[in-house]
């Protein structure tokens, strides 16, 4: 009897008795292929880490230095630019600078994407090329050319406005006008960015909502208010943080157009952190110049990235 009942044994263990072994496997398999990702991404990290994360802290540092970097002193450079006229004038100029142009830059961007998107297969080709070629000229090339067009003296614009029984205008040395200028180059470098989004956008919304907005009598109106804009919603608030972003930290436009003047009217963060840091020598409050544009992207980002995440809730 003890030998059939041994016969029977099996000779083999059970398949779940053989999981562990497979599962422990497995993980030295996850553990080596995390570990290779690793490894692969650490030259990336590296750069991150040498390029962003090192100059960031060490700004922060340095704005708590004082002027010959000698001495510790707190938040001392920060009040000194809360007490200044100057200072604020520059958050108002880099606030007027950054949403106008962003505002505007969606704007077009939206139309033309529009446009472009009702144009045959062919000739969307032709115009996307065209139009980004704003985009794709390096910002500073550009604006030098826009600054030319502007020059008090040889003013190509003041040429054919006097052709045309106008007066001059003084771009770039009246406030008013200055101002005008640099959102002006600023919207017409950026709008392309805007326009090639939002048309990957158009391409991404179904066919089929709009044919049946139009089987229910819907106006191109209410298509694109109750379908095209719900539909881009998402990538319009990144595509606006986005452009935020780079347009508050702004320096080739104003730079090269306008150096912050007439009277420090058109001076933005990273210009008037320049002068103070690099042209008169002073680091310690030009790096704590620039750290005041922290707060404010950040309270941006997360009121933009709260919208988007609510969105996506919705929708899930």
């Amino acid at each position: 009897m003890a030998d059939i009942v041994q016969s029977w044994m099996p000779t083999e263990l059970p398949e779940t008795e053989k999981a562990p072994a497979k599962k422990s496997g497995l993980r030295r398999l996850m553990r080596r292929h995390s570990t290779t990702a690793v490894l692969m991404c650490l030259p990336l990290i590296v750069i991150v880490a040498g390029l962003i994360i090192y100059p960031a802290f060490y700004s922060i540092y340095l704005s708590m230095l004082n002027k010959s970097q000698t001495h510790f002193i707190g938040l001392s450079n920060f009040n000194f630019l809360l007490s200044r006229d100057t200072f604020w004038m520059v958050v108002e100029q880099s606030a007027i600078f950054a949403l106008s142009a962003v505002f505007f830059k969606a704007l077009i961007g939206l139309i033309t994407a529009h446009l472009v998107n009702n144009l045959p297969a062919k000739g969307q080709r032709k115009w996307r090329g065209m139009l980004l070629v704003p985009w794709v000229i390096p910002l500073a090339l550009s604006t030098l050319g826009w600054w030319w067009l502007f020059d008090p003296t040889y003013s190509a614009i003041n040429f054919i406005l006097s052709g045309l029984g106008f007066e001059k205008i003084a771009w770039l040395s009246t406030p008013y006008w200055a101002r005008f200028s640099v959102i002006l180059v600023n919207v017409w470098y950026g709008a392309p960015f805007f326009l090639i989004m939002y048309l990957a956008a158009l391409k991404s919304v179904p066919e089929q909502l709009y044919e049946a907005a139009s089987i229910d009598g819907a106006t191109a109106w209410q298509k694109f208010r109750h379908i095209t804009l719900p539909m881009m919603h998402n990538i319009i608030a990144i595509t606006v943080l986005f452009s935020l972003i780079v347009t508050f930290a702004n320096f080739d436009v104003v730079q090269i157009m306008t150096a912050g003047g007439p009277r420090n009217m058109t001076h933005v963060f990273a210009t008037y952190s320049f002068l103070l840091g690099i042209r008169s020598g002073d680091l310690p409050l030009g790096a704590a110049t620039s750290l005041f544009m922290f707060p404010i992207l950040a309270i941006a980002a997360v009121f933009i990235l709260r919208g988007v995440r609510k969105r996506g809730r919705e929708i899930g």
